[in-house]
């Protein structure tokens, strides 16, 4: 199974994903928040960061389904698209880890990373296609 690693990485994200919704209603309900009403405080909220990150990690998820299947259905290397697919995951971690704590650079920079492989995704699906 060439592509069994980015099916792992798939695994990671989404146990990420739960995770973040876990602590975000943990911590609305801990902050006695009315379910359904926004968040309205800031970063130095954890409330508010918790609920971001679950956000943003919701808003990535179909990019990186989309991309790492694409580039597996397109028969793109299985080296660079695991290794893409394991980069967003871990950037996802990252993400998670560094907005839970307020670490904004941090947090900067594993979007960043983590949006790369995306980008990446798109190269090795783009050069499969192609060839």
């Amino acid at each position: 199974m060439p592509y069994g690693s980015s099916f792992a990485a798939w695994l990671i994200v989404g146990s990420a994903y739960l995770i973040q919704a876990l602590v975000a209603d943990l911590a609305a309900v801990r902050a006695h928040h009315t379910p359904g009403m926004p968040v309205a405080s800031g970063h130095d909220d954890f409330l508010f960061r918790a609920t971001r990150a679950h956000a943003n990690t919701n808003e990535s998820l179909t990019a990186f389904v989309v991309l790492s299947l694409a580039a597996m259905l397109l028969g793109a290397s299985p080296w660079w698209a695991n290794g893409l697919a394991w980069g967003f995951a871990l950037a996802r971690v990252g993400h998670m880890i560094a907005y839970y704590t307020n670490q904004r650079l941090l947090r900067g920079v594993a979007f960043s990373l983590g949006f790369g492989c995306l980008v990446g995704l798109v190269i090795v699906g783009l050069i499969a296609l192609g060839a």
